[in-house]
């Protein structure tokens, strides 16, 4: 591997007011009205979330984290993310609803047009593991309640993620809402997603 997940290899796109970082664990106080989301249905741009970030070139690789989080306004989330630019990036989050249930899910936004894939868990769910892998131009994104057992949340292609790339975590509160994220257990590892052995590209 080319990449190592160590604190004096991190870079900020937009730098939050209040966070604390080392080589085990990563806090963020939120600022309100911050978020990523880029023109669909919703037809308004968020470009301003703060997200904690290394490069690499390497094309096959798998980053894991743990995140917590004491949410507790519609919107608040904090998880993964692969932001190239503003218009090129995916992100994969738990985002509080109500306090019966939560959207566990992704977004993947190429030349600046976000999707949305969700399905809902219970409010009380206050952690979660993700692992992030790419090959190439993809990436598959995993969750798991225990890091151990990790699950396909999706398998996207991202256009623009050719060479180096950016990833990491990151966590935003789009209304008018603060809470802690915290991020520990960061690694990275060798691809932990299998070439394909089905069906024959064409």
């Amino acid at each position: 591997m080319h990449t190592v997940w160590q604190k004096n290899a991190l870079q900020w796109t937009r730098e939050p007011e209040i966070y604390t970082l080392s080589d085990d664990e990563i806090t963020v106080q939120t600022q309100p009205h911050t978020d990523l989301w880029q023109r669909t249905y919703y037809r308004f741009q968020n470009d301003n979330a703060p997200v904690l970030q290394t490069a690499t070139d390497e094309p096959y690789f798998s980053f894991v984290v743990k995140t917590a989080f004491d949410s507790r306004r519609r919107f608040d989330q904090c998880g993964i993310a692969v932001y190239l630019d503003s218009e090129n990036w995916l992100k994969a989050s738990i985002e509080y609803e109500n306090e019966r249930f939560q959207h566990l899910g992704s977004v993947v936004t190429n030349r600046g047009y976000s999707d949305w894939a969700t399905t809902e868990i219970p409010a009380g769910v206050r952690h979660m593991w993700y692992r992030l892998s790419r090959r190439g131009h993809d990436f598959k994104i995993e969750c798991s309640p225990d890091g151990e057992v990790f699950r396909q949340m999706r398998i996207c292609h991202l256009a623009a993620a050719g060479g180096t790339v950016s990833f990491g975590v990151y966590a935003c509160s789009p209304e008018d809402s603060s809470f802690t994220a915290r991020f520990s257990h960061a690694r990275v590892l060798p691809c932990q997603w299998p070439a394909h052995d089905g069906q024959q590209p064409d």
